[in-house]
């Protein structure tokens, strides 16, 4: 039997990485281009007020219909044409709901602006529920609950990646749709409040949701540089548990650190985020970081196609893994 061609495979994938911050940065789109990647989940409007969010949507709006070579991604089929053209298809998504503030009329405004994926919280508590790394875990508020439903309704996908485990158990339960964790690697490998313990990858796989693997280097290895085969460690580890059907990339690229931010830089944006609250110093160790080797920026994700066959994933479970798993969740939820 011929072993299938790396180049081959990734060329006739549809590949999606669930979540970037990197790509608020317009100059970085390219670099997802190059890897052959074919829909990326911006992360829009982060912390931002109502306002400054439909401000920040309309900029990108612009932005998108300006540039011939992006698609603004909001059904699969939007998807599937940006593969078919060679374009590159862009998602918008929440890292957080601030956005909504205390309004939940707000959700149909997003979703005519494009918004089709909300991650609930980001690391701390909000009206919402409580993040992964919040002193309590309390759980889904009754606010929380009406955005789930409210979510569902209006097909965008509830991502509770940053989220705090009751309140991601919660929310699955509550929710009717498949359910994501968009970047989030596994506790049992390394044992840190942003990586996720089994049971919450098992019960996101039983609303026929996923995980997204990240390449954020302190929740891969505990310290020094990864390996590519360390990255994939973190797949092969929810393959296990949670099937191959349920497994993804949410690469979670963003611009501090490097090679887009010298260290000196990177330490400075580090020690903002520690100072606002939003990062907890145990869970986000200063810098110097840098992404798995191999894996350094999104044009280089041709390597991990290859290593994943050379692994001993068939073509057809690299594609899974690659972004036929996203695909099946936004049909699911988006439509076709």
């Amino acid at each position: 039997m011929t072993n299938p061609d790396p180049n081959d495979v990734h060329a006739s994938a549809i590949i999606v990485d669930g979540v970037s911050p990197l790509a608020r940065r317009r100059e970085y789109l390219r670099l997802y281009s190059e890897g052959g990647v074919t829909c990326v989940a911006v992360t829009v409007a982060h912390g931002m007020s109502a306002g400054e969010a439909v401000r920040d949507l309309g900029s990108w709006l612009r932005f998108i219909e300006g540039r011939p070579d992006l698609v603004l991604v909001r059904t699969a089929a939007d998807v599937e044409r940006a593969k078919r053209e060679t374009r590159l298809g862009l998602v918008f998504h929440f890292q957080g709901t601030d956005p909504f503030e205390d309004d939940l009329n707000l959700v149909e405004t997003y979703r005519a602006l494009g918004v089709r994926m909300v991650q609930l919280t980001y690391n701390v508590k909000n009206r919402v529920g409580d993040g992964c790394d919040e002193r309590t875990d309390a759980g889904l508020s009754r606010f929380g609950v009406a955005l789930v439903e409210r979510l569902n309704a209006n097909g965008i996908i509830v991502d509770c990646a940053h989220t705090g485990y009751r309140t991601t158990m919660d929310a699955i339960e509550v929710s009717t749709k498949p359910v994501v964790f968009s970047h989030a690697n596994a506790r049992a490998i390394l044992d840190t409040p942003r990586n996720i313990t089994d049971g919450q990858a098992q019960a996101v796989a039983r609303t026929g949701g996923f995980i997204g693997v990240n390449v954020v280097p302190y929740f891969v290895v505990r310290r020094g540089r990864p390996t590519l085969d360390e990255f994939i460690a973190h797949v092969d580890h929810w393959v296990k548990v949670a099937g191959i059907d349920h497994v993804g990339l949410g690469f979670d690229y963003f611009d501090g650190q490097q090679p887009f931010a010298t260290d000196e830089e990177a330490d400075r944006i580090w020690q903002a985020a520690v100072d606002s609250g939003r990062w907890n110093p145990e869970t986000y160790p200063r810098p110097p970081h840098y992404y798995p080797e191999g894996l350094s920026t999104p044009a280089e994700l041709r390597n991990l196609t290859r290593r994943l066959l050379e692994r001993g994933y068939s073509a057809a479970d690299t594609k899974k893994i690659l972004g036929g798993n996203w695909m099946r969740v936004f049909r699911a939820v988006w439509g076709a």
